[in-house]
């Protein structure tokens, strides 16, 4: 294979990009009852077999939440903080009557 010789012109680089996907996670710090929380949220997918975790869909501000039996979350898709913490906002809400135990 040929090797390509460096340029020597100079180029000035100067690339423009905006944020589209922040990903976060969070700890509730309980245990959740995702077989639940899925059963009172068509929002909410839950399929062990498949995956560990139960997907929540939020659709203001568009962003998709993974929900463990741990209390931790993943957020992704959301585009800035504000987002993130309203997203997660809205999960508590879901959550928030499906709290098996505290963790220590």
């Amino acid at each position: 294979m040929a090797k390509t010789k460096p340029s020597s012109k100079r180029v000035n680089l100067n690339p423009k990009f905006k944020i589209e996907n922040i990903v976060a996670s969070a700890d509730l710090g309980v245990e959740l009852d995702l077989y639940g929380i899925a059963k009172a949220s068509p929002d909410v997918d839950y399929e062990p077999e498949q995956f560990p975790g139960a997907i929540c869909k939020i659709h203001e501000p568009k962003t998709a939440l993974l929900l463990f039996k741990n209390g931790k979350i993943i957020c992704t898709g959301a585009k800035t903080e504000a987002d993130i913490k309203k997203a997660i906002d809205q999960v508590i809400k879901i959550v928030r009557n499906y709290i098996i135990e505290p963790r220590e």
